[in-house]
């Protein structure tokens, strides 16, 4: 049985991430969000384009101002008016200035911008009221990004900042790794869909819905295979399938030990490694890892089949190996911060423990707010609005109310 940390090593060391020749494709900006960039983009533009005004105000001279103050102001003539979007049609001379708004092109001669505030006008005169500094609300060219050198780099994922940068840097198309496959499948005689009416002893198989949903969070696309029956021929007909046509397979459910879990024999009968086949930690203990001989066959990984164990084991192990599979070019580790616990709690220390609940920062210190009712890995009620796991580390018995503990961020990617 593995600890927690080294399944994490072996899960992440197992993932072979998508090839940025074969594994990519084009799409539009507008359609570029939360996608993966699979190559770095440099620009031809430099950013700014050309000196330009950070503010509304006056074009100088630095050296027509650089002793003016309101007890005795430089007085300039104003011999233009330069609105933004438009190019200068005059040369700042000695004694002279230029009427300048936000954004626009500063004029040949000036090298310096007076905000209004700071001013007085006159008819055709403005008179400078203080001592500007030197180039002060002057955005030089080329300042923020020179053209040609590296824009944004490979393996990020685009949000709205990094595509308002593509669209100044007049870029409509990308090149982005394709979204991961992930072939999802529950299995247990007991399972039925929500559709059907229920009979004695039936439950709705949630875990392929729950599954769906994170793995789209990922950004990956899930190919939903369904539920399957406990019968050796049915489940090897459907790994088969699942391991020829995605790039990570997930099956929720018949990795324990009783007389009808069947997943770790089939994968042996196909010939897949397992790397790991039971963990310690509470909920998630049964957690197989494998590998097949094909060196392009995906990750298989065998989750427990009680929701919460479904839950815990995703996002601390397969969420990883997502982001990493995307193309992400690091980041992919769980994000972990501190905070104190509120009540006492005992335990019996022999795994690694995971609590679900809420976390909030309230004053700038996170506050982790455990979810009511039982903690049992076959209640699926009380994790509605779970967004924190708080971890008690293996060999802990009682954690006492204050004492700091580890709690792991649900991140939406």
């Amino acid at each position: 049985m593995h600890s927690v940390s080294d399944a994490e090593a072996i899960i992440l060391n197992l993932v072979q991430p998508l090839d940025n020749q074969q594994d990519t494709e084009i799409v539009d900006l507008l359609a570029a969000h939360g996608r993966i960039l699979a190559t770095p983009v440099t620009s031809l533009l430099d950013f700014p384009h050309w000196d330009n005004s950070a503010m509304d105000g006056y074009a100088v001279r630095y050296e027509d101002v650089q002793h003016s103050s309101l007890e005795q102001p430089a007085v300039l003539e104003i011999v233009t008016e330069i609105p933004a979007g438009s190019q200068p049609n005059s040369t700042i001379q000695p004694g002279q200035a230029a009427r300048i708004f936000t954004g626009a092109v500063i004029p040949p001669g000036a090298d310096t911008v007076v905000m209004q505030e700071k001013t007085r006008r006159e008819d055709n005169n403005v008179f400078i009221l203080t001592t500007p500094k030197p180039q002060e609300f002057v955005r030089h060219q080329a300042s923020f990004y020179k053209a040609g050198t590296p824009l944004i780099p490979a393996g990020i994922k685009l949000n709205a900042p990094e595509i308002a940068v593509l669209a100044a840097a007049q870029c409509p198309q990308l090149r982005v790794y394709r979204r991961p496959r992930v072939a999802i499948f529950s299995t247990g005689d007991e399972l039925t869909t929500l559709e059907q009416p229920l009979q004695p002893g039936q439950i709705v198989d949630s875990n392929q819905y729950a599954l769906a949903t994170l793995v789209k969070e990922c950004g990956a696309e899930p190919l939903m295979l369904g539920i399957v029956k406990d019968e050796l021929v049915d489940l090897e007909q459907t790994i088969t399938q699942a391991v020829a046509n995605a790039d990570l397979v997930i099956s929720s459910g018949g990795v324990s030990v009783g007389d009808y879990d069947y997943i770790d024999k089939i994968l042996e009968t196909l010939g897949a490694k397992t790397h790991i086949c039971a963990v310690k930690m509470r909920p998630g203990k049964p957690l197989t890892v494998a590998t097949f001989p094909n060196s392009h066959s995906p990750l298989y990984f065998g989750l427990p089949g009680n929701p919460a164990a479904v839950l815990v084991t995703f996002w601390r192990f397969v969420q990883p190996a997502i982001k990493k599979l995307s193309g992400l070019a690091g980041g992919w580790k769980p994000k972990f911060v501190k905070t104190r616990w509120r009540d006492q709690l005992r335990l019996d220390g022999k795994r690694e423990t995971y609590i679900w609940g809420s976390l909030h920062l309230i004053d700038g210190v996170y506050e982790f707010h455990q979810a009511g009712s039982s903690q049992s890995s076959g209640n699926l009620i009380n994790l509605a609005q779970t967004n924190a796991l708080a971890i008690l580390p293996m060999g802990k018995t009682l954690i006492d109310s204050q004492e700091e503990v580890q709690v792991l961020q649900i991140e939406i990617l």
